[in-house]
């Protein structure tokens, strides 16, 4: 039998701990989403899980304070899909602008849809929009400019069917109408 120094020993106990909470966590983040719902996920995101505490940062104070309120069902609802139960939950914003934007679950396809969507417009247009205007000295000048800007950015739209304002390509594709014609029809 070889005896270990207690550096070793301590070492490779440690190690052995942290790769159980690194495996809790990464089961956590597996089933968040699902868990919270994709508004919640886009809000928050879990960073350790350390003698069974899951520490969850969150973008504001106001997303902490509300979860709180919600801890014990998230944590229900944790339990069930998870094999090693967490007995608590903390929300903080203390660690949110030290995570990478592109962790959370479901930003790829947030990304694809904001790509696809009717109202988007092409991406030639925005070459088009004059660069910000001058300060005015008068409400009615900010105004005159801004009516200008927009006149300038709906130029090369075509013009809705029905009420004959300018519109993005995709809506006319996919309603034949404005975005605000299609919901009076509905």
């Amino acid at each position: 039998m070889a005896f270990h120094s207690l550096n070793h020993v301590l070492g490779s106990l440690e190690s052995q701990y942290k790769q159980q909470h690194q495996q809790q966590l990464q089961q956590v983040l597996g089933h968040w989403q699902a868990v919270v719902g994709v508004v919640v996920a886009a809000q928050t995101r879990p960073t350790s899980v350390q003698r069974g505490m899951l520490k969850v940062a969150t973008s504001s104070s106001a997303w902490a304070q509300n979860l709180v309120f919600e801890r014990q069902r998230i944590l229900e609802k944790l339990n069930q899909v998870i094999p090693r139960s967490l007995t608590d939950i903390r929300f903080s914003t203390a660690q949110w602008a030290e995570i990478p934007l592109a962790t959370f679950p479901g930003e790829q396809e947030q990304r694809d849809l904001w790509q696809a969507h009717p109202s988007r417009l092409p991406a030639g247009t925005l070459s088009l929009i004059p660069s910000a205007a001058l300060p005015s000295d008068t409400p009615l000048v900010a105004f005159q400019q801004w009516a200008a800007m927009m006149r300038s950015r709906t130029k090369y739209l075509p013009q809705c069917p029905q009420c004959h304002s300018p519109t993005p390509i995709g809506e006319l594709e996919r309603w034949q109408v404005c975005s605000l014609c299609a919901v009076k029809r509905w």
